[in-house]
């Protein structure tokens, strides 16, 4: 039972440090980010199913 005290006593702290220190200015520059990878992504998918269609 120890070393589920242990696991949760380290993953708490570690979770609460991390967020204390996340800005909002990380969060929507993530959030950009994340939007423009999944709009690029798509685009190169249809990209290459056009491409594989010509062949």
């Amino acid at each position: 039972m120890g070393n589920l005290q242990l696991k949760s006593t380290v993953f708490g702290g570690t979770l609460f440090s991390t967020v204390a220190n996340i800005q909002p200015h990380d969060v929507y520059f993530t959030i950009i980010m994340a939007v423009i990878g999944a709009v690029v992504s798509f685009f190169v998918s249809l990209l290459l199913k056009w491409i594989s269609g010509k062949l």
